[in-house]
């Protein structure tokens, strides 16, 4: 699919087929999500894939979002804090949201490009969600996205976004575009 449809067909779906996704395709999306850019490339993102359905039960359960019961999927992104701190230290937080959010863009687009639907959930109480995956106290939960054919009679699209013309800035903050005062030479180019 043409990169520009992908991310404009992109959309935050809730509702799921029962049509079995095969294993492979998530570890296939997950090998493109493993591609964005990371502070140093050091290897901070962990990503743990949640199939059984209790389990996936007790997460929905836990994050307040049911839909997640009919996912066969879930992937937990998880991010090491402890190489980033050593290498970054008080910049650490901000490389790995960035790096964080990347990862989890990259994915979505992925399984949206596979033709799977996915949701970034955000909202849970990361105590619970670690006490439930036997996650350690030092490891950071980022996101929870499931992974699932869309519902056939689900025609969720993505939301229009709010225009961009009033948050584009020119050189300072507020500055709005403005025609330039000299023409370009084609030396200048």
């Amino acid at each position: 699919m043409d990169f520009d449809k992908v991310v404009r067909k992109r959309a935050s779906i809730r509702s799921y087929s029962i049509k079995k996704v095969k294993v492979e395709r998530v570890i296939e999306a997950l090998q493109t999500a493993n591609l964005a850019p990371s502070p140093g490339n050091l290897p901070i993102i962990y990503f743990l894939v949640v199939q059984d359905y209790e389990t996936i039960k007790k997460i929905a359960d836990a994050c307040r979002q049911y839909f997640l019961e009919k996912a066969p999927y879930l992937v937990v992104v998880c991010s090491d804090p402890k190489r980033a701190g050593l290498e970054y230290e008080e910049r650490a937080d901000r490389y790995i949201k960035q790096h964080a959010g990347a990862v989890i863009e990259n994915l979505l687009l992925k399984l949206t490009d596979m033709g799977l639907a996915s949701c970034w959930i955000g909202a849970f109480s990361d105590m619970t969600i670690k006490h439930i995956l036997d996650i350690p106290d030092n490891i950071n939960i980022e996101a929870i996205l499931p992974v699932a054919y869309q519902y056939e009679n689900d025609h969720t699209k993505q939301k229009t976004k709010h225009e961009l013309d009033a948050r584009i800035y020119f050189d300072k903050w507020k500055n709005k575009y403005q025609k330039p005062l000299r023409k370009v030479r084609m030396a200048d180019v």
